[in-house]
């Protein structure tokens, strides 16, 4: 009788992890896949606007900041990382899409994706494949699509979100 009683929390206690963990994994990155990515590829690309850029495996823009690059973080606090996700990923994860592409330790002891050196976020504001909402934006550099192939847009900046301050 008392494994009955039992079961049910460690049952419920089991589900919550599943729930944590399927939620973590898809806030880094490893959810559904990208038209290009065939499933197993960490970032893919997508010929957007003339220019090939990077992607993550849903599909959503990769930025990086002008001037973030091999190891000198700028979005270190909760303002910026509200707005920019990184991608990050495990020690042991096989960094596959493109060319170029590695890790970096963040501040927070994450480690993060690059391109030729500088670290990959996506940007709050994108929400579909093709979105490009974060290009331009300025505070204390200038947030730009990772591209790869093609020229690089001048873009005017976005307006920068509600509530959102240059504390970084």
């Amino acid at each position: 009788m008392r494994n009955r009683k039992l079961i049910i929390p460690v049952l419920a206690v089991a589900a919550v992890a599943i729930v944590i963990a399927v939620v973590t994994g898809f806030s880094h990155g490893s959810s559904s896949n990208s038209q290009s990515m065939g499933g197993k590829s960490l970032v893919g690309k997508a010929k957007i606007g003339g220019r090939t850029i990077l992607v993550n495996r849903r599909g959503l823009t990769l930025y990086h900041l002008s001037v973030e690059r091999k190891g000198h973080f700028i979005c270190t606090d909760q303002t910026c990382l509200s707005l920019w996700k990184p991608l990050v990923v495990s020690r042991t994860a096989k960094l596959t899409g493109a060319k170029s592409l590695g890790r970096v330790k963040r501040p927070d002891g994450r480690l993060q994706v690059t391109y030729k050196g500088g670290p990959l976020y996506t940007f709050v504001q994108d929400r579909k494949r093709g979105d490009l909402n974060g290009d331009g934006f300025k505070d204390v550099g200038v947030w730009h699509p990772v591209v790869v192939a093609g020229k690089v847009a001048s873009t005017t900046p976005p307006p920068p979100p509600p509530g959102y301050g240059s504390s970084y």
